[in-house]
């Protein structure tokens, strides 16, 4: 275009005269959908072009998590050129900026960009940017009305299908999540998010080895994504391969040689691989086969023992309290508790009040880890939803082994007609899982019923599938 100007792949204006520099930015968008591994490659926009206002906040951003040191030499460039830049370069100043204040104000950050979005709909990457907040936000209902909003500019677009079915799946609806799995994969078979979205509905569906041999199918494709969604992919097929009682031997295959086995790249991003191996070590401890991974979970502990880890995000520290409980390191363990709560106590009164529940969260995992079950189930409470736990960042499926170590520490306090009343809910939502069949048999023993011989035998059937 003319007078310095040049239009990005959304066909909207951006305030330079390099080439080179748009190409960059729309390498980014490219990375940032993907869930690529070369989202640095913003930073070539801003060696291209360092008074690109798009270019260095989008780089600011970026910046902010990998390196923060470096993020606010990037936002002053951006806001020193801000008067020049285009209507749409603003707007996506105003929606990044808005995340990247101190104590930011989420619901301010949302409204910025459905704002953005509304004027620019075509820009799925701020899209995806958006959605993730909702993720930490716990409101995939809101995630689903902004999807809903773009999608009528985006009809057939790459990308968009997969966004839609997640706060589909996440709010229940799995059979509209399959129709938009399946749409998204029509029109890119390599859509990681997509892959995973359909995993997600299978695994809610008990239909395990449909879900094995989707994903395993689908990982010659997963080479250049990020070592989070790299590892999380591999975390859903040992989950089905726990699930469905295959033989433990397949859920250290998977540990070693897919998620553990990540780290040995020279570009991976340890805390996510990390967040991946500990969310499957406490599945297998609540199922008390922890003594086949011993020697990899005291590693992985030496690991998360390095503060450089710590308060990243919730969920991972909350799984962080319990493997140093219940490796002993009760004073490491303590020194992350007191971080969180203080943390909390700095927030804005409002989020300071949503994060309640991720501290109890937190702090009955720590409680669960020391081993101290009676104390983990006062502070969960007779009445624990994990579905009320998503401010932590974590989907119904990462939440669901909290739920799991529910039902353990209800049983081991008595409270078996408890926890028959929840076991059975959960039952007829998913009842293809074995390991809920027999917390339910040693409920019903727990009260001498009868039930219980019918109910061990239903979970000797499932258990027999798959061997």
């Amino acid at each position: 275009m003319e007078g310095g100007a040049r239009r990005d792949q959304w066909g909207y204006e951006v305030r330079t005269s390099s080439d080179a520099c748009v190409s960059a930015i729309n390498a980014y968008y490219h990375q940032v959908l993907i869930y690529g591994r070369e989202r640095s490659v913003i930073l070539k926009a801003t060696e291209s072009d360092k008074d690109c206002v798009l270019a260095n906040i989008l780089a600011a951003h970026f910046l902010a998590s990998s390196d923060p040191s470096r993020a606010p030499s990037y936002l002053h460039a951006a806001i020193s050129r801000l008067e020049q830049a285009t209507s749409y370069e603003k707007a996506v100043f105003d929606a990044v900026n808005s995340l990247m204040c101190e104590n930011r104000d989420d619901d301010v950050a949302l409204e910025l960009h459905f704002k953005l979005l509304k004027d620019f709909p075509r820009d799925l990457a701020s899209v995806k940017r958006a959605q993730v907040l909702c993720f930490y936000m716990g409101r995939p209902d809101l995630s689903l009305a902004l999807i809903q909003e773009v999608l009528p500019q985006n009809q057939e677009k790459s990308y968009i299908y997969g966004m839609l079915a997640f706060p589909l799946l996440e709010l229940g609806r799995m059979g509209d999540a399959e129709k938009a799995v399946k749409k998204a994969l029509e029109i890119n078979k390599h859509d990681c998010w997509a892959q995973h979205n359909m995993c997600h509905v299978l695994q809610n569906e008990c239909r395990f080895k449909e879900a094995v041999d989707f994903m395993e199918g689908c990982s010659p494709s997963w080479d250049r994504i990020s070592s989070f969604m790299i590892t999380h992919n591999w975390w859903h097929v040992a989950l089905c391969f726990l699930e469905g009682h295959w033989p433990i031997q397949r859920i250290l295959e998977v540990y070693d040689q897919h998620i553990w086995k990540e780290l040995e790249k020279p570009n991976a991003a340890h805390p996510e691989v990390y967040l991946n191996c500990l969310g499957l070590l406490l599945r297998v401890h609540v199922r008390g086969e922890i003594e086949v991974f011993k020697d990899r979970l005291k590693i992985l502990i030496s690991c998360i023992t390095d503060q450089r880890n710590w308060f990243m995000e919730w969920h991972f520290d909350v799984l962080i309290l319990w493997a140093l409980a219940n490796a002993g390191e009760v004073s490491k363990a303590e020194d992350l508790l007191k971080g969180l709560k203080s943390r909390a106590a700095k927030m804005n009164n409002k989020k300071r009040e949503l994060i309640q529940k991720g501290l109890s969260l937190a702090e009955a995992m720590y409680e669960y880890g020391r081993g101290n079950n009676k104390r983990a189930l006062e502070l969960l409470g007779l009445d624990f939803d994990a579905v009320n736990y998503k401010i932590i960042g974590a989907s119904d499926e990462q939440l669901d082994v909290f739920s799991e170590v529910w039902y353990s520490v209800l049983l081991s306090a008595g409270q078996a007609t408890k926890a028959i009343e929840a076991l059975e809910k959960s039952i007829k939502k998913r009842g293809g899982v074995p390991f809920l069949w027999r917390l339910l048999e040693r409920a019903y023993n727990m009260i001498g019923s009868k039930e219980a011989t019918i109910v061990g035998e239903k979970a000797k059937e499932l258990e027999s599938k798959y061997l």
